[in-house]
């Protein structure tokens, strides 16, 4: 009798164990599942063929012309000097120099000169509009220079060649 009980405990014990791991599996599957429904687009990798990315914005869609608009008004509030350059290449690269901080491609050709005085956003969008006619096959960007710190607060990508990365 003394022996039954053991062997009655065990398969007891064994048993409960068993519905034990059991349940901490399917829960642990749960947990997967609900994870992975929840991030399948955050686990995505980003693809890096034939997609460049500039500046500041350079991960949402090209920007509306409003939206542009908006981004430009928000640096003439800041007091912010308004400012675009330009460049066939479009981004920084290695090829004259292999010393630690230097890039070839950082320093674009800037379009006339900053737009000191500048108060209004669609002063910006006509020279952006000027700028595309002269070299509709360059990048173009739009800058923010704050001229008491002598920084350059913002910049992002304003216009795209067609065919652009």
């Amino acid at each position: 009798m003394h022996a039954g009980n053991n062997n009655q405990k065990l398969e007891s014990d064994s048993s409960s164990l068993l519905d034990a791991c059991m349940h901490a599996c399917c829960w642990c599957v749960q947990i997967e599942t609900d994870r992975a429904e929840r991030n399948s687009i955050g686990d995505q990798v980003w693809p890096t063929e034939n997609n460049k990315k500039f500046e500041t914005l350079s991960y949402l869609p090209p920007l509306s012309t409003e939206d542009l608009l908006k981004q430009v008004d928000y640096l003439i509030r800041n007091n912010w000097v308004p400012c675009l350059e330009f460049s066939k290449v479009g981004f920084v690269f290695r090829e004259n120099a292999t010393s630690p901080g230097y890039y070839d491609g950082r320093y674009w050709t800037m379009w006339k000169l900053p737009m000191f005085g500048c108060t209004d956003a669609t002063q910006v969008y006509a020279e952006l509009e000027e700028c595309k006619k002269a070299y509709p096959d360059n990048y173009i960007r739009i800058l923010g220079f704050d001229n008491v710190r002598q920084v350059q607060c913002v910049m992002f990508i304003a216009y795209k060649p067609s065919g652009a990365a």
